[in-house]
């Protein structure tokens, strides 16, 4: 039996995705989220979906409102991303893909309409999961949890 498709993380999964690209290439959220709309999201016919770096089952609207949202307040939650990770882990030291996953997460904490945090944390740590082995995903997991107490502390009371 075959799990239905998580609209939701492919959303998240995207973003980090494109965040990563706008954050190498230094191109703006605008072209990037154009780039993934044209030639990343949806499905390809005749094919099984995620070849060549697809994300099939992403939804336009959350994908490009977490971009957006994570570059527009990319000051902002990177100052607090800084002030949530160990002292000798700098944000600029980080792996520029945990970089990306963090401005994603942050963002989507921030948003005062967004999913409860407990949702958002346990939906990035996945992604975390798909994309490192090692102890990447345990910092991700640390560094939302401070950051959701900090921009959400009614949901931990």
């Amino acid at each position: 039996m075959s799990r239905p498709p998580r609209k939701r993380t492919a959303s998240r999964f995207a973003a980090v995705q494109a965040l990563f690209q706008s954050d190498q290439t230094g191109d703006n959220a605008e072209t990037v989220i154009d780039q993934f709309i044209r030639h990343r999201l949806g499905e390809l016919p005749g094919t099984g979906g995620f070849e060549d770096g697809r994300v099939p089952d992403a939804e336009v609207p959350l994908f490009s409102r977490i971009v957006r949202s994570a570059v527009r307040q990319q000051e902002t939650v990177d100052r607090m991303l800084a002030e949530a990770l160990p002292a000798e882990w700098p944000l600029a030291r980080i792996d520029p893909v945990l970089r990306a996953l963090l401005r994603a997460g942050g963002a989507e904490l921030a948003m005062p309409d967004g999913p409860p945090a407990r949702v958002v944390i346990n939906e990035y740590l996945d992604i975390a999961r798909g994309f490192f082995t090692g102890g990447e995903p345990g910092m991700a997991n640390a560094v939302l949890d401070r950051l959701a107490h900090l921009l959400r502390p009614g949901e931990f009371d």
